[in-house]
């Protein structure tokens, strides 16, 4: 929305978020997964772009929109990229003994060589857009726009239905030159995206026994 009368007028009638959404609403964060298995079927590319248009909403660093995306479709650059993370995640495994060491081997970690859609996500730290509001003191407030985005696309692509997945254990250096890339950006995330080959309310970690959730992060101190 751009046009200055439209947005008057929604200025002037600002929504109004019922119960009923808001249950709906946090039914959706709920299922929101980090999806490792995927169907092989296509995405129209229409459904893509309904989500970039939603994630250009998302909030950033004195409005910086700082992120960029590549899509990765070539068969070649994703064979490659999931070599990288073979190697980042034989190096990861190492880090593990014993019984724990053979539940990791047994994680499902990345879905490369079958979702549909993939997309490098890397913040670009040299923006002027913005201005430098907000990031004088914290610089890293660009980095951290770029996942709030990639939370807004994330929770947008689950109401259609849309699997997302990131993919961490990845060498961000290597990353950087495979899709070669600005050297100032810096590489965030890599998302796979299709539709699930299932659907959980509960965590793939958390079904697979490696970490239940806890109340750690619920606790708010006081000083």
């Amino acid at each position: 929305m751009t046009d200055p009368a439209e947005i008057a007028a929604a200025n002037a009638n600002p929504p109004v978020f019922d119960e009923a959404f808001r249950d709906k609403f946090a039914e959706l964060i709920a299922w929101r997964r980090d999806v490792r298995r995927f169907k092989t079927d296509s995405v129209a590319p229409e459904l893509i772009e309904q989500l970039l248009d939603l994630a250009q909403l998302a909030p950033s660093v004195g409005n910086s929109q700082p992120w960029r995306w590549i899509s990765v479709d070539s068969a070649e650059t994703r064979a490659r990229i999931r070599a990288n993370f073979l190697r980042c995640n034989e190096i990861a495994a190492s880090a593990y003994q014993g019984e724990r060491a053979a539940l990791y081997a047994k994680l499902k970690l990345e879905g490369i060589d079958v979702a549909p859609r993939q997309f490098a996500l890397f913040c670009d730290r040299t923006t002027a857009q913005g201005l430098g509001v907000g990031r004088q003191t914290m610089p890293e407030a660009l980095d951290y726009s770029v996942v709030a985005m990639i939370e807004t696309f994330w929770l947008a692509a689950r109401t259609l239905g849309l699997g997302v997945g990131w993919v961490s254990i990845l060498d961000p250096q290597a990353i950087t030159t495979e899709l070669d890339v600005p050297a100032t950006w810096k590489f965030i995330a890599y998302l796979c995206v299709g539709w699930p080959v299932e659907h959980h309310v509960d965590p793939e970690l958390v079904r697979h026994h490696w970490q239940d959730r806890t109340t750690a992060g619920r606790i708010v101190l006081s000083r």
